[in-house]
C-alpha cells in the first residue's frame, strides 16, 4: 500500500500542489491502479505460448475492389459543391 508520504514525494517530483485531502484520495487511487497492474502481470505471465495465436494465422480481411467506378464519374458533382474553384480544383486560401 502506498503511503501519504510517498504520494507527497511524487507530487513534489511532479511539481504539483496537493492538499492533505487529496493525498488520501491519491493514495487510494494509486493503490487501486497498482493492484490492477499486478492483475494484468499475473494474467500475462500465466499465458502459455499455445494460447497466443501464431503469426501464420493472420490473414487479410480486406475485400478486393472488384467494381471500381469510372474515372471522372463524380467529378462534376463534387466540383459543383466547391465554394471556390479553379477548373476542377478546389481553391483555398494561401497557408504560407
Amino acid at each position: 500500500m502506498i503511503t501519504k508520504e510517498e504520494v507527497k514525494k511524487l507530487a513534489q517530483l511532479s511539481r504539483m500542489k496537493v492538499s492533505d485531502e487529496e493525498l488520501e484520495q491519491f493514495a487510494k487511487e494509486i493503490d487501486l491502479i497498482l493492484g490492477y497492474v499486478e492483475q494484468i502481470k499475473q494474467v500475462s505471465s500465466s499465458l502459455d505460448d499455445k494460447d497466443v495465436p501464431s503469426k501464420n494465422m493472420l490473414k487479410n480481411v480486406m475485400r478486393e475492389d472488384t467494381h471500381p467506378h469510372e474515372s471522372d464519374a463524380y467529378t462534376k458533382e463534387i466540383v459543383s459543391e466547391f465554394p471556390k474553384k479553379s477548373g476542377n480544383y478546389l481553391k483555398v486560401k494561401n497557408i504560407l
